[in-house]
């Protein structure tokens, strides 16, 4: 983060067996053969697609959706960065601004991949010691270095910069996900809270929360309570809240059954656009290839 295998037989071969036999396929029939083969196709193409990884059972952290097959990880996005930071840089300097130096990383804070807090708090330890707010110390760490900001003291105007990035665009294009595999990655989450399985481990949540004091509709509805908003404040009552939290998504294994739910949800919508997934996978690699090749 920057500070700044089946067969189709085909429907007209159906029908004219059927012709032959005296039979013949109605509308309804011939639309549901078509259904059916468009199904077979499906299948094919979700065959295909990335399935989701668990790793440490215990650890939402540790879990991979299936989309995330198709973005670029943490190590692919530094080297594409770095190598453009660089590229910038000289072109900077080549535009008489030798002082010019990139926004720096910031550090990160809370969930360290995509599936660690997605579905919501789940380290016992964390929760009892800082309710739904991040450590510490990665807290204090982040706080300064927002303090220092990105200062360009170099003087250089947007026009020059906005033209050095456009330039190393071409020869070493920005590692980032295309839009339709952040939109499936965030409509599959939406659409997984309807999954009658989750709702029903949500309702199971609330119930387990309501005997304990508190009184949420949805596991998340806990840790977004404006109650605990202060980012610089953590209550006892958050603290109380966030071991109640824990305790009850555990006893009803709620992140894994909100992952499976999602996971199908996501390999579905992706069988769909396949193409522009492979797509989105291959133009990660090229950039890495490019960065590599500077």
């Amino acid at each position: 983060m920057k500070l700044i295998g089946k067969t189709i037989v085909p429907v007209g071969i159906l029908a004219v067996a059927a012709g032959v036999g005296g039979m013949y396929l109605t509308t309804g029939q011939a639309a549901s053969d078509g259904d059916r083969e468009s199904s077979v196709r499906s299948a094919g193409a979700q065959a295909q697609v990335a399935r989701a990884y668990v790793g440490d059972p215990e650890d939402p952290a540790t879990w991979r959706l299936p989309v995330e097959s198709y973005m670029p990880t943490k190590t692919q996005v530094k080297v594409v960065t770095s190598s453009r930071d660089e590229l910038i840089d000289q072109c900077m300097s080549a535009a008489g601004f030798d002082a010019w130096k990139p926004a720096p990383d910031l550090p990160e804070l809370g969930g360290k991949t995509l599936t660690d807090w997605r579905y919501g708090l789940h380290d016992g330890e964390l929760a009892a010691e800082r309710g739904y707010h991040p450590d510490k110390g990665e807290q204090e760490t982040y706080d300064k270095a927002m303090e220092a900001g990105a200062v360009d003291e170099s003087g250089a105007d947007e026009a020059t910069l906005k033209g050095c990035v456009q330039k190393v665009d071409g020869k070493v294009p920005d590692a980032q996900s295309p839009a339709i595999v952040e939109q499936i990655n965030g409509e599959s989450f939406v659409k997984s809270k309807e999954v009658p399985e989750v709702a029903e481990a949500f309702a199971k949540w609330s119930s387990c929360m309501k005997g304990k004091g508190y009184d949420y509709k949805q596991p998340l509805d806990a840790s977004d309570d404006p109650a605990f908003g202060d980012p610089e404040k953590v209550t006892p009552e958050e603290i109380a809240t966030a071991k109640a939290d824990v305790a009850c998504r555990d006893e009803h294994d709620v992140e894994r059954t909100w992952f499976d739910a999602e996971s199908k949800i996501q390999r579905a919508a992706i069988a769909e656009h396949l193409e522009e997934f492979n797509d989105a996978a291959k133009a990660t690699k090229d950039a890495v290839a490019k960065a590599r090749a500077v």
